[in-house]
């Protein structure tokens, strides 16, 4: 009988701060240790290639069933991520959510994500937990990784475009990673951006250490004198802003977690290109890109991935042109060769990232007797 007993631990949302799902230091080192595993290939996601960023429940702009759900806000969909994530890990594990732009209208977060990992041999579910934090912390992790690895030594001056939950993620990643930083620049919708006022007094709190918290007008005033320059915006289809080449400074690290465009000749001549898995972005080209009717050429989206992979395919560059972030982790990649080159990342986020991260959270849990063990069957009734 007890062989055959199952159970999960249930870890909600004041369970995972307890378990250590804020630690914004730690979080960047399991990053590391997930992007050595991806660069080794110890790894498995979903689709053809083995790489896809998840599954995606998306609605229809309309319908002439009667009371059918339609896509009628920014972002309404459901998706499933799934993975195994070798090494350490050795886990599989799913990343569950649903999204819609109306949320905030009911005090909601516009997604709202759970995560449950399961033993890789019996498929037996191990843990159930609330993902809003973990996903959010992984998600500003890898930025704070890629800077770790790729920004000029003692960055002073950190750009923020978008000042939502991502961004304040990823200002904890990069404070955690770089004693030096004592200027930070805020671009939000507008002067008057809320969410703009509230990451100014979020730094302001947490890091006193940060001597200038500028909230900027414009978008070039933002990129002007960065260092790094944070990018984490969900915007619909081409009202993502368009960074202006002349603003931005010799050396900078530019980091794309969400939707920009820029002069693409620029991209391709003059940055280094960085990913944190090429084999991701050519499955959004074929999921996701959009090709002009009369002349069957690519139309750029709002993701640099893509653009590097448009580039390879139109021998604009070569794939070796473009570096994986793992690679360069495990000294197989350059990384950064100058002080004066411009480097440009692109990191989409992946559901080994969520594996890797509620691993950690899940440990730390059994060790400290946190959470609910929810009980499946003390032995299955068919077997």
């Amino acid at each position: 009988m007890s062989d055959t007993k199952v159970e999960l631990l249930f870890l909600n949302e004041e369970d995972m701060i307890k378990a250590g799902v804020l630690d914004a230091k730690k979080c960047v080192d399991t990053m590391a240790d997930v992007m050595t595993l991806l660069s080794s290939k110890d790894y498995l996601m979903g689709g053809k290639s083995k790489n896809e960023h998840g599954i995606m429940l998306g609605f229809p702009e309309e319908s002439e069933i009667e009371g059918f759900p339609i896509n009628d806000s920014r972002d309404r969909r459901f998706m499933a991520m799934p993975a195994y994530l070798g090494g350490r890990f050795h886990m599989v594990g799913q990343k569950w959510y649903g999204s819609n732009g109306k949320n905030a209208q009911k005090g909601l977060p516009r997604s709202i994500l759970m995560v449950t990992l399961n033993d890789v041999d019996t498929g037996q579910p191990l843990a159930y937990m609330s993902a809003n934090l973990l996903s959010a912390m992984r998600t500003g992790a890898m930025p704070g990784l890629a800077a770790r690895y790729l920004a000029n030594p003692n960055p002073k001056v950190v750009s923020l475009i978008g000042p939502g939950v991502v961004n304040k993620t990823c200002i904890m990643a990069y404070l955690a990673e770089f004693s030096t930083i004592d200027t930070v620049k805020i671009k939000g919708s507008s002067q008057n951006s809320k969410t703009a006022k509230e990451m100014k007094e979020f730094i302001e709190k947490k890091y006193p250490q940060v001597k200038n918290i500028v909230i900027c007008d414009t978008l070039d005033e933002a990129l002007m004198d960065a260092d790094i320059i944070s990018e984490a915006l969900s915007c619909m289809k081409n009202e993502w802003p368009v960074f202006n080449k002349d603003c931005i400074k010799p050396g900078a690290l530019i980091i794309s977690s969400g939707s920009m465009m820029m002069d693409l000749e620029y991209v391709e001549k003059k940055c280094t290109k960085v990913v944190d898995n090429i084999h991701m972005y050519e499955e959004y080209i074929e999921i996701f890109q959009e090709y002009d009717k009369e002349t069957g050429k690519c139309i750029p989206g709002g993701c640099p991935g893509m653009w590097f992979v448009n580039m390879i395919k139109d021998k604009k560059i070569e794939k070796e042109e473009v570096q994986h972030l793992g690679d360069i982790i495990r000294g197989i990649a350059k990384g950064r060769s100058s002080e004066e080159e411009v480097i440009l990342a692109c990191l989409g986020g992946m559901p080994v990232e969520d594996v890797g991260w509620g691993y950690e959270c899940y440990q730390s849990a059994l060790r400290q007797g946190i959470g609910t063990k929810l009980k499946i069957w003390d032995s299955p009734f068919m077997a």
